[in-house]
Formats: C-alpha cells, sequence, structure tokens
C-alpha cells in the first residue's frame, strides 16, 4: 500500500471524518472508492466485460436524482409492507 498526503481546510478535514464516519469507513477507504468511482464515471465497464444478465438489463431503469442506495431501499421496503413516510 503507497501513501498519499493530502492538503485542504480544516473545515474539510472535519467534514471528510464525518462522513467517513458516518459511514463506518476510513478517510483512506472512502477516497479510494471516490477515485474508483470518478474513474468509473468516465468510462464505465464495457458492455462485452459485463456477465449476460447484468449486460440484459444494463439500462432498463433509472433511479432518481439526490437519493442514496439506503434511501432507495428504505423507500421499497416501506412501500413493500405498506408503510409511508
Amino acid at each position: 500500500m503507497e501513501k498519499l498526503t493530502l492538503s485542504m481546510s480544516k473545515e474539510d478535514v472535519r467534514t471528510a471524518k464525518r462522513l467517513a464516519r458516518e459511514r463506518g469507513t476510513s478517510l483512506s477507504a472512502m477516497f479510494a472508492r471516490f477515485v474508483r468511482v470518478l474513474d468509473l464515471r468516465g468510462r464505465g465497464p464495457k458492455t462485452d466485460e459485463l456477465p449476460p444478465i447484468t449486460r440484459k438489463m444494463t439500462g432498463t431503469i433509472s433511479l432518481p436524482m439526490g437519493k442514496t442506495d439506503r434511501e432507495l431501499v428504505e423507500d421499497a421496503l416501506m412501500a413493500k409492507h405498506g408503510f409511508k413516510r
């Protein structure tokens, strides 16, 4: 594993630490995921590299903007069990 030193404002450091704590992860792991996501956004996996079922389902739905994965799952479970927010 290689080390990396970043510079940012104290406020950004506090925010980053809070976000990592809320997600139950380390700053290093959170930053590594962030870099991988940015890399994938630009190029994404090639369709022929995906498993057949994933390739078949690609593009069949669109998810609402502004909601986290957790919020989407919570909404689905609430609707499935007849609860309202």
